[in-house]
């Protein structure tokens, strides 16, 4: 795979044409819209949980040819309450994006997700197949157990040792065989000011191992306090609780209700925050799925080859679209 020059790059940066809240309750959940009201809909699926949108996921898309929908899942971005956990499952997430589908009059749209983006987009899509045209997922994670330990106890930690001390650091010794639940403790403890060490702490991790060459803007960012504590404490709450999924294998046993749905899957082959064999796993069960694998790239959207496919597969989505 040689893009050399030919290397698709983030379209130019575009604002919303229109931006809102919906109110769910104790929830309120922050959306907008960019690119053409007129064209192909498709809804962007942020990582973590509690990663936000940002600004850069509206660029994955042609504006001239898409609706482009973001949201900020609960608890995290510009939604309120921050870091709020009461209500913010996978299930609240799934029907937070049929109300913005509902609100917005979109009868099928296009859903991305990436890392956790592609574990919910499953899960939207495995719960409303007939509102979903086409997926594109990228970095495949299924929040399996041994998904967890890899990046969060033993696996990661021989590929990127120096980082892991940082992360490690936050915990005592003895309460180091079970990580996780060690920082569960801190997050939920009433010490704010070892709350927000700890966040940074495990946020810096995955921004230090989500791109093949170190990248010191995503990491200086992961450990902005207000991103940091949502993201940390937001991951935090789903891996404890399994993703709420019957079982671990859930999705994957499920890949029959949407198998019908075309779909690319885009993995870097040096991905260790999501590891290949996952996404392999996935094709697996689903061959009619395109699966993409970028030789020389990690985890991150935007590394140079991974940005090039994803945009490679809006692109194709939309061939059939005019100006």
């Amino acid at each position: 795979m040689k893009f050399l020059n030919k290397t698709k790059k983030l379209f130019p940066q575009i604002e919303p044409f229109d931006k809102g809240y919906i109110d769910k309750g104790m929830h309120s959940i922050y959306y907008e819209q960019c690119g053409n009201p007129n064209g192909k809909p498709a809804i962007f699926l942020h990582g973590g949980p509690g990663g936000g949108a940002g600004k850069l996921s509206r660029r994955f898309f042609n504006p001239k040819k898409y609706r482009i929908i973001l949201f900020d899942q609960r608890g995290c971005g510009k939604s309120k309450p921050h870091t709020c956990l009461e209500e913010n499952t996978t299930w609240h997430l799934v029907d937070d994006i049929e109300s913005i589908r509902k609100l917005l009059d979109i009868d099928r749209w296009l859903v991305f997700g990436g890392s956790w983006g592609s574990t919910l987009a499953i899960a939207y899509a495995q719960s409303h197949p007939d509102r979903v045209t086409e997926l594109i997922l990228r970095g495949i994670f299924m929040l399996r157990q041994k998904e967890l330990q890899w990046f969060y106890q033993y696996g990661a930690s021989e590929i990127y040792p120096e980082a892991w001390q940082g992360f490690i650091e936050e915990i005592p010794e003895d309460q180091r065989h079970n990580l996780i639940e060690a920082y569960r403790l801190i997050f939920n403890g009433e010490d704010k000011e070892k709350k927000l060490s700890a966040a940074k702490a495990w946020s810096k991790w995955e921004a230090s191992t989500s791109f093949i060459n170190h990248n010191p803007e995503a990491v200086k960012d992961s450990v902005n306090s207000e991103f940091a504590l949502a993201f940390a404490l937001i991951e935090n709450h789903y891996f404890v609780n399994k993703g709420f999924l019957e079982n671990e294998n859930q999705l994957l046993n499920n890949i029959d209700v949407i198998r019908d749905i075309p779909c690319v899957i885009i993995q870097g082959r040096y991905d260790v925050v999501c590891p290949p064999t996952t996404a392999y796993e996935l094709y697996s069960k689903w061959p009619e799925a395109d699966l993409k694998i970028a030789p020389f790239s990690g985890h991150s959207a935007f590394e140079k080859e991974i940005t090039h496919l994803l945009i490679e597969a809006t692109n194709k989505f939309s061939q059939d679209l005019k100006d």
